[in-house]
C-alpha cells in the first residue's frame, strides 16, 4: 500500500449517520467542511483497514499529518485540508486532534470503563464539531455543549456497529466494566442476538449517550449563525431518536439505523423546532421590558 487511496473504503459524506456539510451549511464553506471530511475519512479508512498491518497505519497516520504540516507529496488529503485552512485562517489542532484518536484506534482496542471512553471522544469526535464552530467563527463558549453532543454521536455509532467492529477488527468500544456486571465476556458481541445481559449493557449506554443530549439539548439556540444551529437541530434530533431505538433494539439482529423517510422526518422536525424557538427569542427580545439576544 502506497497511499491513502489504498485504504479507501468508498464510504463518503452521504453515508454517514448524521449529515456532513448538507444544504443547511452557507455554501461558502462547504468546500472546507468536506476538505476536513476527506482527510477525517482517509484516517479512519485507514485505522479501520481489516487486513493492513498497524505498522503500515501509523506509518500513513503519519503521512496525513505530514501532509498537513506541508511536506509536499507526503498526503493529498493532509496537503488539500492544510490548503483550505490556511484560506480560512484557521488552526491545524482539530485534525491533530483526531489523528491522535485514530493512531489509538490502531493500538488500543478495549476501553475499561466510561471514563477512558469519554477519554477518546475527546480526541475523535469533539474536534469535528469545534473546527465547524471555528469555521463560523463562533465562541469557544460552546465548546462544552458541542463536546457533550458529539460524545453522543460517537457513542451512538460505536453501539450501532459493536458487532461489527468487534468482527472485522476486534474492536470493543463498549467498556469492559460495563460488560462484566452482566457477567459477560467481549466475545458475546459475536453472537447473532444479544443475549439479555448484553441487552441491558447497551440500553445502559444508550441511557448515558441520551444524558450528553440533554446537556447538549440548549446549543443550537446558542448558535449566532442561523443555518448552522438548524443543522445541529437536525443532528440533535436524529442522535435522540437513535438513542430510543437502542434502548429498545438489539444492534447485533435488528436495525437501528433510521431509512431515508424516518430521516427526513426527523430533520424536519428538529429543524423546525430550532428554527420556532429563535423566532420567539427574537419576538421576545423586541418586547419592552423583555431582554434576549437576536439570532
Amino acid at each position: 500500500m502506497t497511499g491513502a487511496a489504498d485504504f479507501a473504503s468508498g464510504k463518503g459524506h452521504r453515508d454517514e449517520n448524521f449529515p456532513v456539510a448538507s444544504r443547511l451549511v452557507r455554501a461558502e464553506l462547504r468546500s472546507t467542511i468536506l476538505a476536513f471530511y476527506r482527510f477525517a475519512r482517509a484516517a479512519d479508512d485507514i485505522a479501520d483497514h481489516e487486513t493492513a498491518a498497524s505498522e503500515q497505519k501509523l506509518e500513513h497516520l503519519d503521512r496525513l499529518e505530514a501532509g498537513l504540516r506541508g511536506e509536499t507529496g507526503a498526503s493529498t488529503e493532509g496537503e488539500m485540508l492544510r490548503l483550505a485552512l490556511q484560506a480560512r485562517g484557521l488552526p491545524d489542532r482539530h485534525a491533530l486532534d483526531l489523528l491522535e484518536a485514530f493512531r489509538s484506534d490502531v493500538t488500543k482496542r478495549r476501553y475499561a470503563d466510561w471514563s477512558e471512553l469519554m477519554d477518546y471522544c475527546r480526541l475523535s469526535a469533539a474536534p469535528v464539531g469545534r473546527f465547524v464552530l471555528d469555521l463560523h467563527g463562533e465562541s469557544d463558549a460552546l465548546w462544552p455543549l458541542n463536546d457533550a453532543l458529539c460524545a453522543a454521536l460517537q457513542v451512538i455509532n460505536h453501539l450501532q456497529d459493536c458487532a461489527k467492529d468487534y468482527r472485522t477488527l476486534d474492536r470493543v468500544y463498549i467498556p469492559i466494566d460495563c460488560l462484566a456486571v452482566e457477567g459477560l465476556h467481549v466475545d458475546c458481541l459475536s453472537a447473532r442476538r444479544g443475549s439479555p445481559g448484553l441487552r441491558r449493557a447497551i440500553a445502559g449506554l444508550a441511557r448515558r449517550a441520551g444524558d450528553l443530549l440533554d446537556r447538549s439539548r440548549p446549543f443550537a439556540e446558542r448558535i449566532a449563525d442561523r443555518r448552522l444551529a438548524l443543522e445541529v437541530g437536525v443532528i440533535q434530533a436524529l442522535a435522540v431518536s437513535l438513542v430510543r431505538r437502542l434502548e429498545r433494539r438489539d444492534p447485533l439482529s435488528e436495525r437501528v439505523h433510521h431509512h431515508a423517510v424516518e430521516a427526513a422526518g426527523l430533520a424536519l422536525r428538529g429543524g423546525f423546532v430550532v428554527a420556532m424557538r429563535r423566532l420567539v427569542r427574537i419576538v421576545a427580545s423586541r418586547q419592552p421590558g423583555l431582554h434576549g439576544s437576536q439570532g
